[in-house]
């Protein structure tokens, strides 16, 4: 089952980190493109600026669930380590079931958020906000899924697996 979930994780964290980096690659593009309209072109285009702030929404929150894949926990870390190891296995598994209850909670709030989109339109095309409300719940579930499976494959074993999956 560790394999299982350890090969499972790594597929879908490639995934996503494709993915993220051509929404990055979109934004870079839409900024250049905002930039040389504002201070070259002078076309006075509306869209940019949205874009960017909605491509940049939707790449932040789908990297939240890399950084679960590889247990980057910003400062959790060092004050895990601290603890003896019975202690911080503990811990880290409680830790994981109370992400995996917090991103639920985003998950069965964000679908509402993101329907409600569909009524309010955003100044890209006309378009409605519903599918860059999307991010909330999309990231959630992919949060989830990550959480499940680190948990399956480490079970409190394992803190930081950034390292080992560098070499």
């Amino acid at each position: 089952m560790k394999i299982l979930a350890e090969r499972i994780g790594r597929r879908l964290n490639r995934l996503i980190e494709a993915v993220v980096a051509v929404l990055m690659l979109a934004l870079v593009i839409d900024v250049w493109i905002g930039v040389i309209d504002r201070y070259w072109f002078h076309w006075q285009l509306p869209w940019p600026e949205t874009l960017a702030r909605y491509l940049m929404i939707w790449a932040a929150l789908l990297a939240v669930s890399s950084g679960i894949a590889r247990r980057e926990h910003i400062g959790l870390t060092s004050f895990l380590m601290k603890l003896p190891f019975t202690v911080r296995r503990g811990v880290l598994i409680v830790i994981d079931l109370l992400a995996i209850a917090l991103f639920a909670y985003v998950l069965w709030f964000g679908v509402g958020f993101a329907q409600s989109g569909a009524s309010r339109q955003a100044m890209i095309f006309g378009a409605t906000l519903e599918p860059f409300f999307w991010a909330v719940p999309a990231s959630a579930f992919l949060a989830i899924v990550q959480l499940v499976l680190v948990l399956l494959r480490d079970q409190g074993l394992q803190l930081d697996v950034s390292a080992e999956a560098r070499a």
